[in-house]
């Protein structure tokens, strides 16, 4: 007889069915994989590019400080340039004239002592004269250094005038007595002034005048301004007696020069 199945299925505890998805693999860990290996390179990031951005961005911000630092000087030149344009075109600003107006020698002894030594003694009567040409400044003189030398730099005499102001369109007169008093004369000077003494025109000489000034626009000030006065081609007769003599003077302007002294050099 047929037996009717009841509908129920028996299942072997043994055995157990498993479904695997053929896609996947099956990874093992095999320990000698992470062993050392001497020929395998070890890995290192690459930061060329990181280190070749920041050299990028320095070179950026140095040629930027270039730029800007060269921008800033060149703009404070171009308005310096303007302030001395409009300084120039408001005052028409000019240097002081000098000139000498007499001369006059009364002693120029040389005398030799028992030890062979040649002293020089002289006096100077100087007259000098000094225009102020400017319509709107104002110069403020320091006491004046005057010094008579030779041709060769030898100096013959000296003096000095006391300080003072010249205003605009003013001319000042200026009166001093150089001397000096047994001037120990080595024997290269004492041959050239001797040869310089016997020239027929007199003894070639020029007076210096050494001092600084203080301009003055309006109610404003400059810093003091060292200026140097030379004044050559003066000839003068040695006296023979007690009279004086008048030296003769070829060229009556003389050269002002400004002396600016930076650091320890002096232009």
């Amino acid at each position: 007889m047929a037996t009717k199945p009841n509908g129920t299925t028996t299942t072997n505890p043994t055995t157990t069915t498993t479904t695997t998805n053929p896609t996947v693999k099956k990874q093992t860990y095999n320990p000698k994989s992470q062993m050392y290996n001497p020929n395998r390179i070890p890995y290192r990031p690459n930061r060329g590019r990181n280190h070749r951005g920041r050299g990028c961005n320095c070179r950026r911000y140095f040629c930027r400080c270039c730029c800007w630092t060269i921008l800033v000087i060149f703009v404070i030149l171009v308005l310096a340039a303007i302030a001395i344009a409009i300084f120039y075109f408001l005052y028409r600003p000019q240097l002081p004239s000098f000139s000498i107006s007499s001369l006059k020698i009364s002693h120029f002894h040389l005398t030799t002592s028992s030890d062979d030594a040649t002293r020089l003694t002289t006096k100077f009567n100087v007259t000098l004269s000094t225009k102020n040409k400017n319509k709107k400044l104002v110069y403020t003189y320091d006491p004046i250094a005057l010094t008579a030398k030779s041709s060769n730099q030898i100096e013959l005499a000296n003096g000095n005038f006391p300080k003072f102001t010249s205003t605009p369109n003013n001319v000042t007169i200026i009166h001093s007595t150089l001397s000096i008093v047994s001037q120990v004369l080595d024997v290269d000077s004492l041959t050239s002034l001797k040869s310089d003494m016997k020239t027929k025109s007199g003894l070639p000489m020029k007076i210096l005048l050494d001092t600084k000034v203080v301009v003055q626009m309006d109610k404003l000030k400059s810093n003091k301004v060292g200026i140097r006065i030379t004044c050559d081609g003066i000839n003068g007769q040695i006296p023979k007696g007690k009279n004086p003599t008048l030296a003769s003077i070829t060229s009556p302007k003389c050269k002002v020069d400004l002396r600016i002294k930076i650091l320890r050099w002096t232009f």
